[in-house]
């Protein structure tokens, strides 16, 4: 008896343990670039909002527009800076940095609208130096736009309108911080900067960094010391590569967003 009770025991162990179901495995399955749930990559994806950059081109263009149709004054200097400082903000938020960066970019911003508007209002800041810090501001944004690009490409395979918009805005403002550079040397050194003598205005600074960024070079303005020569020459070549290769290849490979898979409650 003692030996029947005990197969009977194990017996009904074994099929308790079998009776016992498995789980239903998912029907699908991760694919490559995409994470399991709960853990800290998607975790961090979830949180990192889509870069679009489309702000940011808008408020390239905005203040490509306020220095070439706003007469010299008041008014263009604190439009300008306060555009320069939103494009710097914008470009560091898209390309999610960390905050300690968008805090310090914030402070820059503001740091540069504080000399702006006691320029305009009480003075005793030059206005080279008032062009160089604008120069400073535009000058920060690429390199953060270039992060959040390749960031962008990286995760998700693919070239999307968010990446064209991005390297657009990067080209803008490569260009107008040259322009802001070029206007801070006219004022600072000693000779102007133009061959001809002429006024190195916001406007003409701008038109001479865009005319020598796209290689076009209509030669009515021309730099007349070995120092703009020089940063004439490494624009002009910055503008020529970064538009044959970086543009071009992003260009080339845009795709449209893929579309998103429904999940199984949706079906």
């Amino acid at each position: 008896m003692p030996a029947l009770w005990h197969r009977l025991r194990a017996g009904a162990t074994i099929a308790a343990v079998t009776s016992i179901k498995e789980p239903p495995m998912s029907d699908t399955t991760p694919t490559r670039g995409q994470v399991i749930a709960g853990g800290p990559d998607q975790l961090r994806a979830e949180r990192r909002p889509r870069r679009r950059y489309g702000a940011l081109l808008l408020c390239a263009t905005c203040l490509l527009a306020v220095q070439g149709v706003f007469p010299p004054g008041r008014v263009q200097q604190l439009l300008v800076a306060v555009l320069a400082g939103a494009c710097l903000v914008l470009a560091v938020r898209d390309a999610d940095l960390s905050p300690v960066v968008l805090r310090w970019a914030l402070a820059l911003a503001a740091a540069v609208l504080v000399v702006s508007v006691l320029r305009s209002v009480v003075g005793g800041v030059s206005e080279g130096a008032a062009r160089l810090c604008i120069a400073a501001l535009l000058g920060l944004g690429p390199p953060a736009v270039a992060i959040g690009v390749v960031r962008d490409v990286r995760s998700s395979e693919r070239v999307e309108l968010g990446a064209i918009s991005g390297v657009l805005a990067l080209y803008l403002l490569v260009g107008m911080a040259f322009a802001f550079v070029y206007g801070g040397i006219d004022r600072l050194a000693s000779e102007p900067f133009f061959a001809s003598g002429v006024d190195a205005t916001v406007s003409r600074c701008l038109y001479f960094s865009f005319t020598t960024l796209t290689t076009v070079g209509y030669g009515d303005l021309t730099a007349g010391a070995d120092l703009g020569r020089t940063l004439a020459i490494f624009e002009a070549l910055m503008g020529q590569i970064y538009l044959v290769t970086v543009v071009s290849l992003l260009v080339g490979n845009l795709r449209r967003p893929a579309p998103v898979a429904p999940s199984r409650s949706d079906r």
